[in-house]
Order: structure tokens, then C-alpha cells, then sequence
């Protein structure tokens, strides 16, 4: 959908991040695997471990590109020095980092260009095996070279974690999608209108917002 509709809030329902905003309040529940992610009982901290975030603009820690990795997965408790270097070459592998960064691993992570730094955020999400990747507007501030390396990586790890990915990049969504859900604004509030397979909200979309959207006559 078009900006200021919801998109970004919506994410930040599904891990708690809307915790953070003052004055935010949610009604109805948000499960995970049929628990409902706000029960008195939920880690807050272990939410967030499975249900990752990756933000609109690259987000690395001001440390060295090693301490990115290594620095979460010891807050999430994972004390073996050996398992946490293998656990950070393996996520840089999947990102398709590694082969970039190896030599140079204790240098500053903001010294990487703007795409390297996004692929090191998702990276650095990788590493503490998520079920779920939340990614808002990954692409946005990235140019069109490093934009389609990331776009690339998002859509093949489709085939091991659920991707939620905030977009109005109309042609982004109908490569990257498996299913799409349509928000708009409506009397001042951002809602969700439709939701279907790809192919379906693409070229045979119900609501007629979503119709005038997605043939460019809106938005």
C-alpha cells in the first residue's frame, strides 16, 4: 500500500516493537504458532529472537563487522565462542556476505557500503535462527544494484523462514510475494483491504482500491 497507511505499524504489532511508541494500543491478538504473542507469560526478548526485524534504512551496531554478529547471539544466551563464529560465518554465508567481508571481519560495519550493511542486519538476524523476518522497506534506501541483491536474498530464504515484507514497490511485491495483503487509508485509518495469492491480487483484485492500485491509477 501507499505510504501512511499502516504497513511499518502493523510489523511492529508482530514482535512488540509497537511497545516502544508512546501511547500505542493494540486490540485482538497476534498468534505464533497458535500462542498469542502478547500472554503474560511471552519473553518478550525471546519474541523478538524468533520473530526478527530488518528496518527501512541498514541498522549495524557502530562496532566492528564481527561484533555485530557475535554481540546478539551472546545476550541470547549462546556462551561457546566456537559455536558463535561458526553461527556468524554461516549467516554472512547465507547472505552471500562472507566472501566480501572474511578478511576483514574486526572492521568497522558502518565503513560497508549501504547494501552490505542491510545484507549484515539480515545477517545479523539469520544468526539467532528466526522462524519469522520482518523486513520494512528493506530495499527503500538502497541503490538499484544493491536494492536487487537484497531482493534476491529475501526471496530465497522463502524456502526456510516466513517473510513478512513491507513495500509499495508494486513490482518488487509480485516478484518477491507468495501471498499479498493490500493496506489503504479509509476515513483517516489505515486498514487492510485485501489479502490473497499473488496472482490473484495482481490480476484480479476484488476491492476497488486495490484495483485502481495495483493498474496505476492510484497511489
Amino acid at each position: 500500500g501507499p505510504s501512511g497507511c499502516g504497513k511499518t505499524s502493523f510489523l511492529a504489532c508482530l514482535n512488540r516493537l509497537d511497545e516502544l511508541v508512546p501511547g500505542a494500543a493494540v486490540q485482538g491478538r497476534v498468534l505464533l504458532d497458535g500462542a498469542d504473542v502478547r500472554g503474560p507469560a511471552v519473553d518478550v526478548v525471546g519474541l523478538r529472537r524468533r520473530v526478527g526485524m530488518i528496518f527501512q534504512r541498514p541498522t549495524p551496531f557502530p562496532l566492528s563487522i564481527r561484533r555485530n554478529l557475535d554481540l546478539p547471539l551472546r545476550e541470547h544466551g549462546v556462551r561457546d565462542r566456537a559455536e558463535r563464529a561458526a553461527r556468524a560465518e554461516a549467516a554472512l554465508r547465507d547472505v552471500g556476505l562472507w566472501a566480501e567481508v572474511k578478511d576483514r571481519l574486526d572492521r568497522p560495519a558502518l565503513a560497508l557500503s549501504g547494501g552490505q550493511q542491510q545484507r549484515l542486519c539480515i545477517a545479523r538476524a539469520l544468526a539467532l535462527r528466526p522462524e519469522v523476518l520482518l523486513l520494512d522497506e528493506p530495499c527503500s534506501a538502497l541503490d538499484p544494484l544493491a536494492s536487487g541483491v537484497v531482493e534476491d536474498l529475501v526471496r530465497d530464504l522463502g524456502a526456510r523462514f516466513t517473510r513478512v515484507v513491507v513495500t509499495h514497490n508494486l513490482a518488487q511485491a509480485r516478484r518477491i510475494a507468495d501471498q499479498v495483503a493490500v493496506f489503504w487509508v479509509r476515513d483517516g485509518v489505515g486498514r487492510l483491504v485485501e489479502v490473497g495469492p499473488t496472482a490473484a491480487i495482481f490480476e484480479d483484485p476484488q476491492d476497488p482500491d486495490t484495483a485502481a492500485y495495483v493498474r496505476g491509477i492510484r497511489g
